[in-house]
């Protein structure tokens, strides 16, 4: 299974809800990156996520994962990748030991010596109810459980979303060395843009259903800008060079996705840089053009 070059290609997926559509998505996850999958609650990333482990039925599109149909090999693919939710997947009268034995019978690969040195590394405890755990250990378990059956391919669902920044470093910590043979990747969902900006090595973004911007983190942030200037000189601006802008008692934030034409062509103006945040919400409120 090694020999493909996207951990994940979705090519024109398309779910049809009553009140929402999933539209036409095509994006790729190249192997051995972390894929930051960005959009607001209700943007359409659990429903792709849901998709690609076949959990629901589509109306159009085609999925690979890990070079494979994730249809046609769905019991293959899922031995090699590993999801991690914002729920708990597990009974909550269980302990971690009995979770063991449970996942050694689900998965071939699975490592109980692996799984109790993370237990240990988390400081979760092997006998205790899991119904007993805090929010952020409950998640230290299921990343515990992702990352004992020698996944190739981890997918995460909102799921550093509620945990306390130091947990969220340290499980961001562990995800780096996961990553550093080259031939794992990971998709993470988050509206929790900062987790991003620290590991994702590309970013996709969603929004009501449609794909806005796909590609390189790096690329993305070199790129946009936020043009700052008085709402005088915002009269001058070409609205076609700005996603929106945000118009306040003291001026006008424009963003723009060519921060080097716009250098040029509006040689006075403030350009400064910007984070995949202020990206997110200018191209959320691309419709209105203008708010504040």
């Amino acid at each position: 299974m090694s020999n493909y070059e996207n951990a994940i290609e979705i090519k024109g997926l398309t779910k049809k809800y009553d009140g929402f559509t999933l539209d036409d998505i095509t994006f790729d996850v190249p192997k051995g990156s972390v894929m930051g999958f960005i959009g607001q609650n209700g943007a359409g990333k659990t429903t792709t996520i849901k998709a690609i482990f076949n959990i629901i039925s589509r109306d159009a599109g085609t999925i690979k994962v890990l070079g494979l149909d994730n249809i046609e090999n769905e019991y293959e693919i899922k031995e090699d990748v590993a999801a991690v939710f914002d729920e708990l997947p597990f009974h909550e009268d269980f302990n971690a030991k009995q979770i063991s034995i449970v996942l050694s019978n689900v998965f071939k690969n699975w490592n109980n010596e692996k799984f109790k040195e993370l237990l240990t590394r988390f400081a979760l405890p092997e006998k205790k109810k899991i119904k007993q755990f805090s929010k952020g250990m409950k998640m230290k378990l299921q990343i515990a459980t992702a990352l004992s059956h020698d996944a190739k391919l981890l997918i995460m669902d909102e799921a550093t979303t509620g945990l306390d920044p130091v947990v969220r470093n340290e499980i961001l910590d562990i995800f780096r060395e996961y990553l550093q043979d080259g031939e794992r990747s990971i998709l993470m969902s988050s509206h929790i843009t900062s987790d991003l900006e620290k590991i994702a090595d590309c970013v996709t973004f969603i929004d009501k259903g449609k794909i806005l911007l796909s590609g390189y983190k790096d690329d993305i942030l070199d790129t946009h800008g936020l043009l700052k200037c008085s709402k005088a000189d915002y009269e001058n601006i070409d609205k076609e060079d700005i996603v929106s802008a945000r118009i306040t008692d003291f001026g006008v934030d424009a963003m723009v996705s060519d921060r080097e034409m716009c250098n040029k062509k509006y040689s006075g103006a403030v350009i400064d840089k910007t984070t995949l945040e202020e990206i997110m919400l200018f191209y959320v409120n691309r419709d209105k053009k203008e708010w504040n």
